[in-house]
């Protein structure tokens, strides 16, 4: 069967082959795939055949929990396709050193994770996988199907065979290298006129800012935001510049684990990965997920822990999807930042999410804000307000935050404000973030 024919085939059961009468049938359908799955691997993946030695796969959710630096120190065993780290890692820094993507190893695609908490992971991706993901992704993403034209256009670090794929028939495609300079970006933006817009935050809000100034003239049909998490300061300005809602696509290493619905409303990807919830905070729905994706065999991801923050919608979503709807992505379980008890001294739980809303409502005049924990009582505060602006900022945050410190009965940082400067393309942009370690 042709790539062609197998994508679609994928967008064809993602779009129209799943319906299920209620949560329940949706959870059993999952539970019998999930356990065939793991038959499955248990036979092809060494790492995971040790791993579950004497427990059934009826008992899945027994298996031990794994992360990121243990299946990169496993990842020789743990994969299908008899590709070592070594191999992978060489093939994926080749590609970006060159900035060519193409390559594959014994007809698997090669790709590096960005790296964000500090050390940098390899996804291993199938053709059968890459059909199976580029005919998900069109199903879920593509406004007005596939059978109508549409251009596409990436903005990301790294290109990959995998995101390639999504050029298929009366749809183009084309990579923007988040490394190369805004202006050269704009000038292909404004040859190039796509429909389709995906990139990080950060990248969006400078398209924003270079409609504003007048350099970039095009308009998008959608946009979507990938890769960072989409802070609601970056969000309304995009919104409001483009007049397009903003949706997301949760994608990263370990799977396509969520999009937007048309209501706008993030939802979890349950037809492709089952998602355990590890909680925070029930209190205020907070959970960092735990992944089975009974969709890959290549590099199997079965009770693999994020390190994200992720928070559950209150309400059923007005779509009336059965997949779990979340509120927002806060963040990486790494930036929460801790501040020293005001009586015992016990460290104090602070969500990012405390410090993003104490930021934006001090001030509507912050245009871009940054706030990084440099040890458990240094704050540092990189704003930028609109042009003309007469607030005394660096007051009204403090207040914001100081009122915010005494209602958790912490011992108060000390504030240092500095001037807000960050380019995208080579990290990722993390408004709120903690620099120091546990």
């Amino acid at each position: 069967m042709s790539r062609l024919l197998r994508t679609l085939r994928f967008y064809s059961l993602a779009k129209w082959g799943h319906r299920w009468k209620n949560r329940a049938a949706l959870e059993q359908w999952q539970e019998r795939r999930i356990q065939r799955h793991v038959e499955v691997i248990r036979r092809t993946s060494p790492f995971y055949r040790e791993l579950w030695a004497g427990v059934p796969a009826g008992e899945w959710r027994h298996f031990p929990v794994i992360e990121k630096q243990l299946m990169m120190d496993n990842f020789d065993t743990l994969n299908t396709a008899g590709i070592t780290k070594d191999m992978a890692f060489a093939e994926a820094y080749e590609a970006e050193n060159s900035r060519y993507f193409k390559p594959t190893l014994h007809g698997i695609t090669v790709g590096l994770s960005s790296g964000t908490s500090g050390s940098r992971g390899i996804f291993l991706v199938s053709e059968e996988e890459q059909a199976a993901w580029t005919g998900t992704v069109l199903a879920k993403l593509l406004p007005g199907g596939l059978w109508q034209r549409a251009k596409i256009a990436f903005f990301l670090r790294a290109n990959s065979n995998l995101y390639e794929s999504v050029s298929q028939g009366r749809l183009q495609f084309q990579y923007f290298d988040l490394l190369e300079p805004l202006p050269r970006l704009v000038a292909r933006l404004e040859q190039y006129n796509p429909d389709l817009w995906i990139a990080p935050p950060s990248m969006l809000r400078l398209l924003a800012e270079a409609r504003i100034a007048g350099s970039l003239t095009v308009q998008p049909r959608r946009l979507i935001a990938v890769a960072e998490v989409l802070d609601p300061l970056d969000r309304q300005h995009i919104e409001r510049t483009f007049g397009r809602t903003v949706h997301q696509a949760y994608q990263c290493t370990e799977g396509f684990l969520g999009c937007t619905c048309e209501c706008g409303t993030l939802h979890l990807n349950e037809d492709i990965v089952h998602i355990e919830k590890e909680y925070l905070d029930r209190e205020s729905r907070r959970f960092v997920p735990v992944v089975t994706d009974f969709s890959r065999s290549v590099q199997p991801i079965i009770r693999y822990r994020l390190n994200d923050i992720l928070t559950e919608a209150a309400s059923p979503c007005p779509c009336g999807s059965l997949f779990t709807a979340i509120e927002r992505i806060e963040g990486r379980c790494d930036d929460i930042l801790y501040l020293p008890h005001l009586e015992d001294g016990g460290l104090v739980t602070l969500f990012p999410d405390f410090i993003t809303r104490a930021v934006l409502s001090a001030s509507a005049d912050i245009e871009h804000y940054r706030v990084i924990q440099r040890s458990p009582l240094d704050l540092e505060i990189s704003y930028r307000t609109r042009e003309g602006s007469t607030e005394d900022t660096e007051a009204l945050v403090a207040g914001e935050l100081s009122r915010l410190f005494n209602r958790l009965s912490c011992i108060p940082p000390q504030l240092q404000f500095t001037a807000y400067s960050f380019t995208p393309g080579a990290v990722k942009l993390r408004r709120v973030e903690r620099s120091w370690k546990l």
